[in-house]
C-alpha cells in the first residue's frame, strides 16, 4: 500500500450501517480516512472539499435523495470529487445513466474487498493527477477576477491580435489609456509578455486553442 495514503480521504454515503462499519473499519486498516454519512443531505451539509485525493462511495437508494439525485446535486455545485456507486440491485439504465453522468464505477453488493479498494485507489490516484493543474487553473482564474472591466476588454482585445490604436477607437478611449489598462492587466496576471498571455487566455477558455 502506498504510503501517502493516508492522506486520502473516503467519503462513504450509504443508510446500511452494517455495509459502512464493515468497510468503514477495513479501509480504516489500510490507512485511509474514512467519514461515513447516512443520507444525501449529511454529505451536501458538508461538501468534501476538492483539494485533497479523495473519492466518494455511493449508495444508489438513499431514503430522501437517491445517489444519482446526489450526484447531480455535487455537479451543480462544483464538486470534483469522483464517485464510486454501489447497489444491492443490478440496474443497467442507473448504471449507465451514473456512468454517464460522470461515475468513476458501478459496482454490485456484496462488494469484495479487493474490488472495492481497487477501485478506491484507481478513482484517487486519477483524482491526485488532476489536482495540479487545477490547483494552477484556480489560481489564474483568482488573478482574472482581479481584472476590472474594462482592464478584461482589453485583455481580450489584446489576444484577439488588436493593436493598441484599434483598442482605443473600438472603446472610445486613447491609446494612452490603452497602454495604462495593459501594464495593469500584465502585472495583474502576474506575466511579462503578449506570448504569455495568448497562453494564458487560451487555457482559460478565452481563447479557442
Amino acid at each position: 500500500m502506498n504510503a501517502n495514503v493516508g492522506l486520502r480521504a473516503v467519503h462513504l454515503v450509504d443508510d446500511d450501517p452494517a455495509f459502512w462499519s464493515m468497510v468503514e473499519g477495513q479501509l480504516t486498516q489500510l490507512g485511509f480516512t474514512v467519514r461515513s454519512y447516512a443520507s444525501a443531505k449529511q454529505l451536501l451539509d458538508g461538501t468534501p472539499e476538492d483539494g485533497v485525493p479523495s473519492c466518494i462511495i455511493l449508495d444508489v437508494r438513499l431514503p430522501g435523495m437517491s445517489g444519482p439525485e446526489l450526484q447531480q446535486r455535487l455537479k451543480e455545485v462544483g464538486s470534483r470529487v469522483p464517485i464510486i456507486f454501489v447497489s444491492g440491485y443490478l440496474d443497467l439504465p442507473t448504471t449507465v445513466r451514473t456512468i454517464k453522468a460522470g461515475g468513476e464505477d458501478f459496482l454490485l453488493k456484496p462488494v469484495p474487498p479487493e474490488q472495492l479498494v481497487e477501485a478506491i485507489n484507481r478513482a484517487i490516484s486519477r483524482r491526485a493527477a488532476t489536482l495540479p493543474d487545477e490547483r494552477a487553473r484556480d489560481i489564474l482564474l483568482t488573478r482574472l477576477a482581479t481584472l476590472t472591466a474594462r482592464e478584461r476588454q482589453v485583455f481580450e482585445s489584446i489576444v484577439r491580435g488588436n493593436t493598441n490604436r484599434t483598442i482605443a477607437d473600438g472603446l472610445g478611449i486613447t491609446e494612452r489609456t490603452v497602454k495604462a489598462h495593459r501594464q495593469a492587466v500584465m502585472e495583474k496576471m502576474r506575466i511579462r509578455s503578449l506570448a504569455e498571455l495568448v497562453v494564458l487566455a487560451q487555457r482559460l477558455g478565452i481563447l479557442d486553442p
